[in-house]
């Protein structure tokens, strides 16, 4: 997307002030909390009716990975259970006290492997967590397919709370400031245009198209009930009265300042 710096669309004298922008920023739309839901161990896909752009509520299922190597494990630790419990029964009528010590501490240590079983059964299916849209995640053509521990599987976001993320040119950044206010323009929604406040502004920059940028945080003043997380679009951010003549020229006076502090002694 090739930004494009617009300050100022008002007609007067070079010399009056007039309210500026701080120019057309990148945005994107998350979701004011993003749930992640990972494998939570090696093993492979066995269903996936949820994928990204769904929305579901709080318990629906997303995903299930096969089971059948634990319920195997399972049963093999419930029959060694029954087992160990019978010679505990055995060696309590035969009054052997070491005995029955020793197959009692089994027992326990079965039921404790029973236990672990059961939570990893329990884990093997994925939910969501809350009522939301599913932003990303698309298992459906992967049935079957290996997935490893920690795996990121899919991301769920709520439909009624957002945050404005804009990328800010290094250029820009200085006259950002918490509490401004600007409009934001989705792609999906052109003719629309949404206010917002900024929040946050990170101290980080990171290369965007070969310039760095600063990701700065909003808020909504109204939120609309048709955006979607994922979305994007571009946002400008009102900052405070600047000559005309200023608006229009303090780039290349910055960019001439800059190259003549490099190249004189």
């Amino acid at each position: 997307m090739q930004e494009v710096f617009i300050v100022s669309a008002v007609r007067t004298p070079l010399g009056r002030r007039a309210g500026g922008l701080s120019g057309v920023h990148p945005a994107d739309l998350l979701g004011a909390v993003q749930r992640a839901a990972v494998a939570p161990f090696d093993g492979f896909v066995s269903a996936a009716p949820a994928r990204a752009g769904d929305r579901v509520a709080a318990g629906d299922l997303l995903a299930t990975l096969d089971d059948r190597e634990l319920r195997l494990e399972r049963a093999r630790w419930s029959s060694q259970l029954e087992q160990l419990g019978k010679q505990y029964r055995q060696a309590m009528a035969e009054r052997d006290a070491a005995h029955a010590r020793i197959q009692s501490a089994q027992m326990e240590q079965a039921r404790a492997q029973l236990a672990l079983v059961d939570e990893q059964l329990d884990k093997m299916v994925l939910r969501a967590p809350f009522d939301g849209v599913v932003v990303t995640g698309d298992l459906s053509q992967r049935l079957g397919a290996p997935v490893q521990r920690g795996q990121l599987l899919y991301e769920v976001a709520p439909e009624d709370a957002f945050r404005v993320v804009l990328k800010v040119d290094e250029r820009d950044i200085d006259q950002i400031a918490i509490g401004q206010s600007g409009s934001l323009v989705f792609s999906a929604f052109p003719d629309e245009a949404v206010s917002f406040r900024v929040e946050q502004i990170t101290p980080v920059s990171s290369a965007e198209e070969g310039r760095n940028a600063f990701r700065v945080e909003g808020a909504f003043l109204e939120t609309p009930s048709h955006l979607q997380p994922g979305m994007q679009g571009v946002g400008k951010v009102s900052v405070d009265r600047r000559r005309l003549i200023w608006i229009f020229s303090h780039e290349v006076t910055d960019w001439l300042r800059l190259a003549l502090w490099k190249w004189l002694p």
